[in-house]
């Protein structure tokens, strides 16, 4: 059955010509000559698209793209425009326009718009209808693995048991943390997070125990630390493993006894707070290699918390997905409600490097990209795109005989490590390049080479930051 388009413009020889061509390239089109025309056939034919003139007496195209993005949302609108500016694209593209195109029309455009445009109108998964205010520990996910994961809260929620959570960059491990801290008795005491790679060696010991005035250069007032300030609640240790040996030691006596003295102090003070510590990395590895004391590794693994990746959790992906939209719906006073079929297809054969930190960046990105009240294949990002293709080019030759040449394939898996390096070390370049055995010349190199954008001088590291997190954890 052929898709129907409504064509709008005020000159009648505009919509006969549109009309033909369009015709010939196997469309159904009615015509309209007048916005309140246009939105009388609308409500009678439902069109797959409408083509819609913006400068036209009366009621102008804007004015009949706002009617339609509230009386008919799942129906894309294209605009066509002889005068083109700045501002008159920007006012298209803000109140939901599906594409933007400037007379005199290209035809190969104006068939390519329409075929992208008229998919929305097929077969969509419903997302972000839910009204969901974010609040603290909020899990997602029905998977077996999540399950496992809430039924261990629930039984140590209530007690003071130390907690440690593993499980690779991305997974939600602060979340599942806060969880603990507002399903237990100490809910209306504080949470203090410290991330132990954020804040210099030399300073990690007076964030956690504080400070006397004049303990080092520029101690000019006392301090008191995380642990005095969490008296009664709970002190969430982020990425544990990477903190030193002088402070492991200094750690495990807390742990002990309670007690400690603040940096330039002699009076011991104690302190009621749990302790729920949290690492990317493996501790039982560190504890063989010498890295990680195994008296603490010990005191902090009383009750352990894996949590999977979201790799190994495809089924919870459309759930994450559906509030991941809602949430942005909310922060960006967007109304988008559905996905196209290919756009659940692509996000289910990603793999998630950056687990479920790196799913909610693209959501709120396809929110604030989408054409209308739809998400596409183009709302999302390009790398992702690549991802999907690689794999389904290569992974599986026996269905399909595209295999991309050796040297893209060995591009693309270099590519993939330096993002997810780069995402795992917040950017820093001198930490990227050793882990992975390459000095900093040749991993600026490589990322010029491989078009990845510099955080610190490249006019794309916005971007960059809203796909692989640093801002929001989730």
């Amino acid at each position: 059955m052929a898709k129907l388009i409504l064509v709008v413009d005020d000159e009648k020889s505009v919509c006969e010509a549109l009309k033909d061509v369009l015709e010939e390239s196997g469309y159904s089109v009615v015509t309209a000559t007048s916005g309140r025309e246009a939105l009388e056939k609308v409500n009678l034919i439902r069109p797959h698209a409408v083509l819609l003139d913006i400068r036209m007496p009366e009621m102008d195209g804007i004015k009949v793209l706002q009617v339609l993005r509230e009386k008919y949302p799942g129906v894309p609108v294209i605009l066509m425009t002889a005068y083109s500016d700045t501002q008159t694209t920007i006012n298209a593209m803000r109140h939901g326009a599906f594409e933007y195109i400037v007379k005199p029309i290209n035809l190969d455009e104006l068939l390519s718009t329409l075929e992208k445009a008229t998919t929305v109108t097929e077969p969509l998964v419903t997302v972000g209808k839910g009204e969901v205010a974010p609040r603290p520990g909020t899990l997602i996910g029905c998977s077996p693995a999540m399950q496992e994961v809430y039924k261990t809260i629930g039984r140590i929620a209530d007690s003071d048991v130390t907690v440690l959570i593993q499980g690779e960059s991305g997974t939600g491990k602060e979340l599942v943390a806060e969880a603990i801290h507002y399903n237990s008795p100490r809910q209306g005491r504080p949470f203090v997070k410290i991330d132990c790679t954020a804040i210099p060696e030399n300073l990690l010991e007076s964030e956690l125990f504080g400070h006397e005035k004049g303990a080092f250069t520029g101690a000019h007032t006392r301090k008191l630390g995380k642990f005095e300030l969490a008296d009664g609640g709970t002190v969430f240790l982020d990425e544990i493993g990477d903190i030193s040996p002088a402070l492991q030691a200094k750690l495990l006596r807390f742990l002990q006894e309670k007690a400690f003295e603040r940096v330039g102090g002699t009076e011991t003070r104690r302190v009621d707070v749990r302790i729920i510590a949290a690492t990317n990395k493996d501790l039982e590895e560190r504890v063989k290699s010498g890295l990680f004391r195994e008296d603490l590794y010990y005191r902090l693994n009383v009750v352990e918390i894996r949590l999977p990746p979201l790799r190994e959790r495809k089924e919870d992906v459309m759930l994450l997905v559906d509030y991941f939209v809602s949430l942005s719906n909310r922060k960006f006073g967007k109304q988008v409600t559905g996905l196209t079929r290919s756009v659940a297809d692509i996000l289910l054969q990603y793999n998630w490097p950056g687990n479920v930190r790196e799913l909610r960046n693209v959501c709120e990105r396809a929110v604030l990209m989408a054409r209308g009240n739809v998400i596409t294949p183009e709302s999302l990002p390009e790398y992702l795109l690549r991802a999907v293709r690689s794999r389904s080019e290569t992974w599986h030759p026996a269905e399909d005989k595209r295999v991309l040449p050796l040297k893209e394939m060995v591009a693309e898996m270099e590519r993939s490590a330096i993002l997810r390096a780069l995402e795992e070390h917040r950017g820093n370049k001198t930490a990227v390049a050793r882990a992975l055995g390459m000095s900093r010349t040749t991993l600026y190199a490589k990322m010029k080479e491989l078009g990845i954008a510099d955080p610190e001088n490249d006019k794309d590291h916005h971007e960059l930051k809203k796909v692989f997190g640093g801002i929001e954890r989730a």
